[in-house]
């Protein structure tokens, strides 16, 4: 049996359904109606994307927006772990509770090397409800529980779930409306094409301020790439198109360090963790991200060619 990325799309379309219900249940929950209409509508993307007209898929993330903007959103009452239980969890399994997370990356890994035509994202998919098995065998907590939790975190994080997805199509649009060709022209009449060590800083410091830009690795690298990579690094100098764009993806994550586009990662977990200072994780992150992208810099110069 096969699988591939639509039948992950469709687990993530049923817990989306299932935190639809559970919020529709919360009857404390202020904004419980637009809350389950924005996780009803977003899991209807995911059940039947392939066949709903593109036309109403834009209207659906207009209505998203909407929701959103309107401040529509916000927590419920979850029926989650007491804190008593996890700290006696944590007394009881030790380093065992970072069990479950692990299963995700070794899947992804196994589901890469044994079963390639099946792809990462379908690994990382697997691991994910491998995952969640895992932690329910061991530890044993209800199943609604689980599911409450994945709610909470949900609505923890609000809008700012579906930014990976909005900024990956804005990428795919700036590369389809030929921002790369544009990249190229302007780096072009700036970088001396000549030197392979300016091309290659252009590629990985523009992978990072445009990644900075869009918050989104993935977006940027489709602009950056055709506009710098494919027709100056690679084609001009020679360079091992697999070597210099996997180096130029690690370049864009310097800028996800560095940005609060990339909200997922830097201003999510500053909310989570109820920090002072909103940007207090990029802050921390600075000095890992700058020197990252020199070393990049220096490995694609030295290993692509």
């Amino acid at each position: 049996m096969t699988i591939d990325l639509e039948k992950v799309y469709w687990a993530v379309g049923l817990l989306l359904l299932v935190f639809t219900w559970l919020t529709l249940r919360d009857r404390q929950h202020r904004h419980r109606w637009s809350m389950a209409a924005f996780w009803g509508l977003y899991a209807l993307v995911f059940l039947f994307g392939k066949r709903i007209p593109p036309a109403a898929v834009g209207g659906i993330v207009v209505v998203l927006a909407g929701i959103a903007a309107a401040r529509w959103m916000g927590l419920g009452n979850y029926n989650g772990a007491t804190t008593e239980f996890r700290l006696r969890m944590s007394d009881k399994y030790k380093l065992w509770v970072f069990a479950p997370a692990l299963m995700i990356p070794i899947a992804t890994l196994a589901v890469g090397t044994f079963l390639p035509k099946w792809g990462l994202l379908v690994g990382f998919g697997i691991g994910a409800v491998l995952s969640l098995v895992f932690a329910l065998v061991l530890m044993r907590p209800s199943v609604g529980q689980s599911f409450d939790e994945g709610r909470r975190l949900a609505d923890s994080m609000g809008w700012t779930v579906i930014l990976p997805q909005f900024l990956a199509a804005l990428g795919f649009l700036f590369d389809k409306a030929g921002v790369g060709a544009v990249v190229a022209k302007v780096m072009a009449t700036v970088v001396p094409v000549d030197s392979r060590l300016a091309v290659v800083a252009a590629y990985c410091v523009g992978m990072m301020l445009f990644t900075a830009v869009m918050g989104n690795a993935f977006a940027a690298f489709a602009v950056m790439t055709s506009g710098i990579g494919i027709p100056l690094v690679m084609k001009l100098h020679g360079a091992n198109a697999a070597i210099a764009g996997v180096i130029a993806m690690l370049s864009g994550y310097c800028g996800t360090l560095l940005t609060p586009m990339a909200a997922n990662f830097n201003i999510v977990p500053a909310a989570l963790l109820e920090m002072k200072d909103q940007n207090g994780v990029i802050k921390a992150q600075v000095l890992t991200a700058l020197p990252l992208l020199v070393v990049n810099i220096f490995l694609m110069y030295f290993l692509a060619f």
